[in-house]
């Protein structure tokens, strides 16, 4: 573990979802320190499967060592998130750290900001164990994850950066091993087990792109494929005919990388059951039961299927939002979704 050397003793940190996961280990990891904590978060009473609220972050916070100020914040609203940062100005003085979930800004804001505030990105390497990927992962899951702590002591060596450090775009695992820790078992759930890689890291990105050129010509071309798609009303045929240029980018190579069966139950027009073989020989797609056992069935309407190859709607917030159930093994559905985004990406 990254030990905790008193350097943000009297910063202040304006974090988002801090009642709980993520957002309450850096919190507790800075408190540690003696820091001051904004816990801007929408929960004020407990929920049945996602235990803590803002005050019982607060007083955790407080028992290592830290200072906490509770405040209700829906970060989809303006007004409350000006709201705690005038709260936090008079409790506090000047907040000094803040935890954005908004990546994509990193970059503008970190030359917006140059010399002033430091703005990075951190993501974790793995999934990391959180009550709601309890909810998405199902019984089990933990044993595949991380504790929370990884991203605590990732967040803390950034916080203890000087302000020249700005602009990066940060994976937990690499940042720790510059700090020199070495044995990463400590931060397992299940110390030894496989891990199950974040959804949002591509493992294989140059080996499916390879395969996807190879095969471009044979597919229509992106433009004409894509606007076929996206059309208002779902066009007759197109579940169809995303499972024909799916076979056409599926090679040995994405299947020995891959290994699973898919299933895909779809209603609406269009519908019915459709699957992808990336277990044998070359691969195969098509419609009805495939030949082999299946090892994760995903069931969602024919129009979000091909809104989600299409590029309108990436699978991990179908699958978060509702719109996509997944029964099975959760990490070969996040390898799915990794060839999925790189396809999309190239045709």
């Amino acid at each position: 573990m990254l030990p905790n050397t008193g350097k943000l003793a009297g910063c202040t940190l304006f974090i988002t979802g801090a009642s709980r996961g993520i957002g309450k280990a850096i919190a507790l990891k800075a408190a540690k320190d003696g820091a001051n904590i904004v816990i801007a978060a929408k929960t004020t009473q407990a929920h049945p499967k996602l235990p803590g609220t803002i005050y019982t972050a607060a007083e955790e916070i407080e028992a290592v060592g830290g200072k906490a100020l509770p405040c209700v914040v829906d970060v989809r609203d303006e007004q409350q998130i000006s709201n705690a940062v005038e709260k936090a100005v008079q409790k506090f003085g000047a907040y000094t750290i803040a935890k954005y979930g908004m990546s994509m800004c990193v970059l503008g804001m970190a030359e917006e900001f140059k010399g002033e505030i430091a703005v990075n990105a951190l993501w974790p390497k793995t999934a990391i164990h959180t009550a709601a990927m309890d909810m998405l992962g199902g019984s089990g899951v933990e044993s595949q994850c991380r504790k929370a702590d990884i991203i605590a002591d990732a967040a803390y060596s950034i916080f203890s950066k000087p302000k020249s450090f700005t602009g990066n775009f940060i994976i937990d695992e690499n940042l720790l091993k510059e700090e020199g820790i070495k044995n990463f078992d400590i931060y397992a759930v299940k110390p030894g087990h496989p891990l199950l890689p974040d959804f949002f890291l591509d493992e294989y990105p140059q080996m499916v792109t390879k395969e996807v050129e190879k095969q471009q010509d044979a597919a229509p071309p992106a433009k004409d494929w894509k606007q076929y798609l996206q059309q208002p009303k779902l066009a007759a045929g197109a579940v169809e005919e995303t499972f024909k240029i799916l076979n056409t980018a599926l090679s040995e190579d994405i299947v020995k990388a891959t290994q699973a069966v898919y299933l895909f139950e779809l209603s609406g027009e269009d519908g019915g059951t459709w699957y992808l073989d990336l277990k044998n020989n070359g691969g195969n797609a098509g419609s009805g039961q495939p030949s082999e056992p299946v090892d994760v069935v995903m069931t969602m309407t024919t129009s979000d299927f091909v809104k989600m190859f299409s590029g309108k709607l990436k699978p991990t917030m179908a699958f978060m939002s509702g719109k996509l159930k997944i029964k099975g093994n959760m990490a070969l559905a996040i390898k799915l979704e990794r060839l999925m985004n790189q396809m999309n990406s190239k045709l």
